[in-house]
């Protein structure tokens, strides 16, 4: 059985360290979030284009309230069948040098 430390808490799939992961504030920074968790990169996108800052800090900030949500839900079992490390086509890694 898979350590659930390098889970994705979203969608269940493995974490793969590289520009297919980043960090998530449950409760965002913009209402004095300071936790972050980790997860991939097209979860957290598709967390911020479904809920406002405002739906996030008030009700959305745990990952079973996430769930409540059928687009979300909808999301999870798409993304469920793609490899760990995909990203979709529009997202791109950030890369810093």
């Amino acid at each position: 059985m898979p350590d659930t430390q390098f889970l994705c808490p979203l969608c269940g799939r493995a974490l793969i360290p590289g520009p297919s992961v980043n960090e998530h504030h449950l409760v965002p920074r913009s209402h004095r979030g300071r936790d972050t968790v980790t997860l991939h990169r097209i979860c957290h996108s598709k967390i911020h284009s479904i809920f406002s800052e405002r739906e996030l800090a008030d009700y959305y900030n745990t990952f079973e309230r996430l769930l409540e949500n059928e687009d979300m839900r909808k999301f999870v079992v798409w993304v469920r069948k793609k490899d760990p490390e995909y990203v979709g086509r529009n997202v791109k890694p950030s890369r810093r040098r």
